[in-house]
């Protein structure tokens, strides 16, 4: 699920459009456009914005925003007591900001304190009653509470009050996917590959595309995905499955080998793999990704299972 922080939202527009107030202290600084950037990496920004804080010019809404930024900053370090910290001052200093509510509430979700989350975006909501963003974040707790018809009513209205918010296209279509409403789930999935495509919205399309067996579909998607992101191990062995699915198991053992050179930890993919070398009667190889697999899960029966039918042990 997507749990969307502002930086892209209300606070960076209110911040921006104090930066350019005539007499405004930190105008063309430096420090200041790292803080409040989107595109600032969050060590820098953490830097950054610690630097405005700590030169004690900035007071009121500029000092909450400065405030806000580094706890998204933190955030996306996961130093999530440090962000909370910083949150908290920034309602302190400016306690009718939805965004910076909308940004705690993020931090609660991160750390699974739903309740406080979903506490924090009902007063986003309150403070704006039109604010996409803290809607999809509030529907993305409750879909982790399993209050599924909540979450649904949440994603809707985040779509109605922002049509282009593109992951509350992502989360409403892993819900349908989740309630088995497939054709909702794809078309869900096809928007938001419309608005802002990224690898997972196509590896979540091609699972759909998977399990209603439109394999060729499915192999596009997982293809984009790789295409995208070629180090990112999750194109190259979903692809590799309907590979083997489709008995093409050469192209199949070629994707998983990909696979397994970003993601040596993944068992399954060593398993799957294994399943390939032994269609193929490639014993030596198969035994020896069988053994890696029960290595690294020694549960998994099919790789035990492999192992018996090779006559090897294990």
């Amino acid at each position: 699920m997507r749990i969307l922080t502002c930086l892209t939202a209300s606070l960076l527009g209110a911040a921006l459009t104090l930066a350019q107030q005539p007499g405004a202290s930190a105008e063309g600084d430096r420090n200041w456009q790292a803080c409040v950037g989107t595109a600032t990496a969050p060590n820098e920004k953490v830097t950054a914005c610690s630097t405005v804080i700590e030169s004690g010019k900035e007071t009121g809404k500029r000092l909450a925003a400065a405030y806000c930024f580094r706890g998204h900053g933190l955030t996306e370090k996961r130093e999530l007591d440090a962000a909370l910290s910083d949150i908290n001052e920034s309602i302190l200093h400016d306690p009718g900001s939805a965004c910076a509510f909308t940004n705690r509430g993020r931090v609660y979700s991160l750390k699974r304190e739903f309740d406080r989350a979903i506490t924090d975006y009902d007063e986003a909501i309150r403070l704006d009653p039109a604010f996409a963003l803290a809607y999809n974040n509030r529907g993305d707790a409750f879909f982790n509470k399993g209050d599924l018809a909540r979450a649904l009513t949440d994603f809707d209205t985040a779509i109605k009050y922002n049509p282009k918010l593109a992951a509350a296209y992502a989360n409403r279509g892993y819900l349908y996917h989740r309630k088995r409403d497939r054709t909702r789930a794809i078309a869900d999935y096809s928007t938001q590959i419309k608005l802002k495509p990224d690898v997972l919205a196509y590896i979540n399309r091609g699972n759909v595309y998977r399990d209603t067996e439109q394999l060729d579909r499915a192999a596009a998607d997982y293809t984009a995905a790789a295409k995208i992101a070629p180090t990112d191990a999750r194109g190259w062995r979903n692809r590799g499955m309907i590979r083997m699915y489709q008995g093409d198991t050469k192209r199949g053992i070629a994707d998983y080998d990909k696979a397994l050179q970003y993601d040596p930890a993944d068992a399954y993919s060593w398993n799957n793999r294994g399943q390939g070398k032994m269609r193929l009667g490639d014993k030596v190889g198969a035994i020896a990704d069988f053994r890696k697999a029960l290595e690294i899960n020694s549960t998994l029966r099919t790789a035990r299972e492999g192992l018996q039918q090779l006559g090897a042990a294990q």
